[in-house]
């Protein structure tokens, strides 16, 4: 038996790692804290909402208190902690609300786990999730290996970078037991569609402009968001306390390519000429401090652990773009901002 909180379960991967973890653990109780903040959306988990192992609780991870009796209510054992400000470009707008979630609201889970666990860590863990951005940029060769160099470029990606150390500090001063995981770019079902994929899917579909920042050259490594979940699974379960795991989908695609890939699946599934909707890219400034090239080694994941990316791009793309065209309810609801009504529905009229 665990009791595990998640934090940010209702964004687009702790839906999913909620969904994993919840119909193939019966034994756990999956506890999932999130603020319901422009990307957190509980109509991504209407499916759990009758399961026995699940419940959710709408909390700050900065309010400590609230934590706490969460904690205490639950008799959490083990955290996974995936809650964050997440898109480079708010975060050039907005560093400060970064830092506040992403740092401060890392720091307040850490203490919480350290005073409630009282210093007795036995069967317990705190995992945290992070990005390969804080590695910063590459160039035409070569990849992020768990031993690279932090060299954070945007307020996003420092935030992450600031938030892992402090993870790596509470294992070194207090003996917290932890495991800290960087991905790649996720992409699949319930992604907010201020992101990449979704939001090329719905321009496409709407004959809206496409636009490419630059010229289209910066390289990016693609993982299937249940992947990711299956690989948190397994780091959750199998890692060894105080490593580090890079999880990558060996999947490197320059954006400009990506979404050529992108515009010719929709256009053949929506029946029109494959590769009509090309004439909708357009060519906009370049985003301030954007890395180059990302390129994620998971050597380590896979040979220590066993874990490797179980789709290929062109597999996985094909997939996500029918369960965007097959839930196009879901996606107005998302750019209507309807979908935020559904927490009070559901927790407050009743």
């Amino acid at each position: 038996m665990k009791n595990i909180l998640i934090t940010g379960g209702a964004g687009f991967i702790g839906s999913h790692l909620v969904r994993l973890l919840v119909n193939k653990y019966f034994e756990y109780h999956i506890v999932n804290i999130d603020l319901l903040t422009y990307a957190g959306n509980l109509e991504n988990l209407k499916d759990l909402e009758d399961k026995d192992n699940y419940t959710f609780e709408k909390c700050d991870i900065c309010d400590s208190k609230k934590v706490s009796e969460i904690f205490k209510k639950y008799n959490i054992d083990s955290v996974i902690h995936l809650a964050a400000e997440s898109h480079v470009d708010r975060s050039i707008e907005d560093p400060l609300s970064f830092a506040k979630t992403n740092v401060m609201g890392t720091l307040s889970l850490l203490q919480v786990a350290k005073e409630q666990w009282h210093n007795n860590f036995n069967d317990k863990l705190f995992y945290h999730v992070s990005t390969d951005e804080v590695y910063g940029s590459l160039g035409d060769e070569g990849f992020f290996t768990e031993n690279t160099k932090y060299d954070p470029h945007s307020p996003y990606s420092a935030s992450k970078a600031s938030s892992d150390h402090f993870v790596r500090a509470f294992s070194d001063t207090y003996k917290l037991p932890i495991v800290i995981s960087n991905c790649s770019n996720n992409y699949g079902s319930f992604q907010f569609p201020e992101k990449l994929i979704p939001l090329f899917i719905n321009n496409i579909i709407n004959n809206k402009s496409l636009p490419v920042y630059g010229n289209g050259e910066n390289v990016r490594d693609w993982l299937f968001v249940e992947d990711h979940a299956k690989a948190i699974d397994v780091i959750f379960h199998n890692g060894k306390h105080g490593e580090t795991y890079n999880i990558g989908g060996f999947n490197e695609w320059k954006n400009i390519d990506l979404i050529k890939v992108i515009v010719k699946t929709v256009d053949r599934l929506l029946g029109r000429d494959e590769g009509s909707s090309l004439k909708l890219i357009t060519y906009v400034k370049d985003r301030a401090g954007h890395d180059f090239r990302y390129a994620i080694d998971s050597t380590k994941l896979k040979e220590e652990l066993g874990w490797e990316p179980s789709l290929q791009f062109e597999e996985g793309i094909q997939k996500t773009v029918k369960w965007y065209l097959d839930n196009k309810d879901w996606m107005e609801s998302v750019i209507s901002g309807d979908y935020k009504d559904y927490y009070n529905k559901m927790h407050i009229d009743n």
